[in-house]
């Protein structure tokens, strides 16, 4: 579809310029957010009668957008998000999300203004874009953390996160451990799961049981 730029969007072109994209990103995006007019002939000569109002309010906007700019530009916002021990959240971070806490700090942006290709959905620190007009860009820091602590050694450049290979040769360790001080039992149980003080009073009750057994075997051969 053939489109009249009423604004300048980036890898598209200036405002008054005709450009062809795809239906769907005309009809879902630019038309209905007022950025574009269909190219026809009516179109276009409404753009004529609207270019210098549209001109004036994109200064006006552009001046706004700058003054938010001096404002955000390069602060670090932190989000705390439940994790796992690998740092994968039980959740993600959205555009909503970054945009309801920059405008909680007061900022005054909307979800549009982030771009942000994929939500976040682990800790760490990201570099997040913020679109704030066409002429106008600038770009935050997210932290994304567990807690405030947490949040403080990410920013010292901490990794808090446990690999998954990690935690597996972790578990092999204490599994081999147990197969070689302990009894078999207990090395048994801890594989199905259970705890190691679980598997010490299983091999604590054993040597309790062998005494018994001897008394009981002792007075049966002195009845005899």
């Amino acid at each position: 579809m053939d489109v009249i730029l009423l604004e300048r969007i980036g890898k598209l072109g200036q405002m008054g310029d005709v450009v062809r994209v795809k239906d769907g990103y005309a009809r879902n995006f630019l038309l209905p957010r007022g950025k574009a007019l269909r190219a026809t002939a009516d179109n276009k000569s409404k753009f004529e009668g609207m270019k210098a109002d549209l001109t004036t309010r994109s200064l006006e906007a552009k001046g706004e957008a700058g003054k938010l700019a001096a404002k955000v530009d390069g602060k670090t916002y932190v989000v705390i998000r439940q994790a796992s021990e690998t740092g994968q959240l039980f959740g993600s971070v959205s555009t909503r999300d970054i945009a309801s806490l920059i405008n909680a700090e007061g900022g005054e942006v909307s979800r549009s203004h982030v771009v942000l290709n994929a939500p976040i959905k682990s800790i760490g620190q990201y570099k997040v874009p913020l679109a704030l007009h066409p002429d106008v860009e600038v770009g935050i820091t997210i932290t994304v953390a567990r807690s405030a602590a947490e949040a403080e050694r990410i920013a010292r450049g901490e990794d808090v996160t446990v690999r998954r290979e990690d935690a597996e040769e972790e578990a092999a360790a204490v599994l081999a451990t147990a197969e070689a001080f302990f009894e078999p039992e207990v090395a048994k149980a801890m594989k199905q799961g259970e705890a190691a003080e679980g598997g010490a009073e299983v091999a604590a009750a054993d040597g309790e049981k062998k005494p018994a057994k001897a008394k009981k075997a002792k007075k049966k051969a002195e009845e005899t």
